[in-house]
């Protein structure tokens, strides 16, 4: 199945991984074998959030592991993602005391994600056998998709230039017998002005393009995903500080989790067709670079004028999203890596979703928090569209005044979109500053997973 999890069926010899939280610690020792329980009592094991105990075998081996899971008061929780680095290689199984197996499983295997392209990961593997009654294609179908969207996110923007991002895409495409159409270079002025003029400043090899791909029955309900394809963001004219571009690699995050989780969708066999689009730029610096005050006629003729370079994701997804508006799909989702205003807001790990759709709203969070997924619903306040107002076009790309970037983006965006359409956007982060159970630093998958099972209750294969 993978280095990292292995089928029911090869469970014979496998170490067990007993689960027990603080509270039931007392009880779980009263019952355990006396000499498991003077070992645990003798090293002190509390079972405090994370805590691993090994019990020594007569061969000298790990004849079982405990876990601790301090006060479980978090269900579902990434906690057994601590698994992977806290034992020693070998082949294991949950033993007692996991009250979701499935979900232990899936953060076990997120937590052993390594990003492997520029250096080998020099681990002898840690194994998981999947317990009996959980899904294991489906298990793994979401760890696929979280593992491509953290390598995209993850790889240096030397080697992940727009041609590379297509390439992604392409991959995926022809992993499920989806359909792809590039349009790249010259040939995006005249359909997808927004998405030309960010990229017309990058090299040749660099090119600006827009991909997008088809999958599924044509009569199925139609689902759109658009992602943010900036796979380096200089801040153009209105050049980012030095310290600000250290992680312009992962602008482009919103593409690679929109490809992950089109990967989930595809490997399930949802009940849709899929149509991912991807505006896949570098917003460089040079001679044809767009410029500060600027006015840029959008693909629907709004016109637009450019109060910031730096506000350039807006622009690509503008385009995008009037395509996808074009054949009045049943539901577009946009994931990007916006202002860093969202995260002032909520942090790294809080997502901010906005949408004129109470329903969808209320879905996504439901099944957000079954999954450990978190979004929080931010408000399309419309009397703050006056501070995308411009004095000579339709609308100025940059808020004014400083205040509500994530708002104001947002309700940029919403222009793009009939009101009719159901919506969503995610202005995800797509990064972990620091490690976590189940999510160690670097690249992220958000939003995904919760998107996923939506998109599974409401479309079942």
């Amino acid at each position: 199945m993978s280095n990292v999890l292995l089928p029911t069926d090869a469970g014979e010899g496998a170490t067990p991984i007993h689960a027990v939280a603080t509270a039931d610690l007392e009880g779980r020792l009263a019952a355990a074998p006396a000499s498991a329980a003077s070992w645990l009592r003798n090293t002190a094991f509390g079972g405090d959030a994370g805590e691993v105990a090994l019990l020594p075998g007569e061969d000298g081996g790990v004849a079982a592991a405990w876990f601790g899971l301090g006060r479980n008061e978090r269900t579902p929780s990434f906690l057994p993602g601590k698994l992977y680095g806290a034992l020693p290689p070998g082949n294991y199984r949950l033993g007692d005391g996991w009250d979701d197996p499935a979900f232990a499983t899936l953060a076990f295997a997120l937590g052993a994600y390594r990003f492997t392209w520029y250096r080998a990961d020099q681990r002898e593997p840690r194994r998981l056998v999947v317990p009996a009654g959980v899904d294991a294609a489906e298990v793994m179908r979401i760890v696929a998709g979280v593992y491509r969207a953290r390598d995209l996110v993850n790889t240096a923007s030397n080697d992940m230039g727009p041609a590379e991002l297509a390439a992604a895409a392409g991959d995926i495409a022809a992993e499920h017998g989806a359909t792809m159409n590039v349009v790249s270079g010259a040939r995006l002025a005249e359909g997808f002005p927004l998405i030309h003029a960010v990229g017309a400043a990058a090299i040749p090899q660099r090119a600006p393009r827009l991909v997008d791909v088809t999958w599924g029955d044509a009569s199925a309900p139609k689902i759109t995903l658009v992602g943010k394809g900036v796979c380096f963001d200089t801040g153009g004219l209105d050049i980012k500080p030095s310290s600000s571009m250290l992680l312009m690699k992962k602008d482009m995050g919103g593409a690679a989790n929109v490809l992950g989780l089109a990967h989930m969708i595809m490997s399930a066999n949802l009940r849709v067709r899929l149509r991912v689009l991807i505006p896949a730029v570098e917003n460089a610096i040079s001679g044809a670079a767009f410029r500060p005050g600027d006015v840029l006629r959008a693909r629907d003729g709004t016109t637009v004028e450019i109060g910031n370079t730096d506000a350039e994701g807006r622009l690509v997804l503008a385009d995008a999203l009037t395509l996808a508006a074009e054949e009045k799909p049943d539901l577009i989702v946009d994931l990007a890596t916006l202002p860093g205003a969202a995260r002032v807001a909520l942090g790294p790990e809080i997502v901010p979703v906005y949408t004129h759709d109470d329903g969808l709203a209320a879905d996504l969070a439901r099944h957000a928090t079954a999954v450990a997924d978190p979004v929080w619903r931010m408000p399309l306040w419309a009397p703050y569209r006056t501070m995308l107002d411009s004095r000579i076009a339709d609308i100025n790309n940059a808020g004014q005044g400083g205040y509500a970037g994530s708002i104001t983006a947002a309700l940029f965006l919403a222009r793009f979109v009939p009101e009719a359409t159901p919506w969503l956007h995610a202005d995800i982060f797509a990064w972990n500053p620091s490690a976590k159970p189940g999510r160690p630093e670097g690249g992220e998958a958000q939003v995904i997973r919760a998107l996923y099972s939506l998109l599974k209750e409401r479309y079942p294969a």
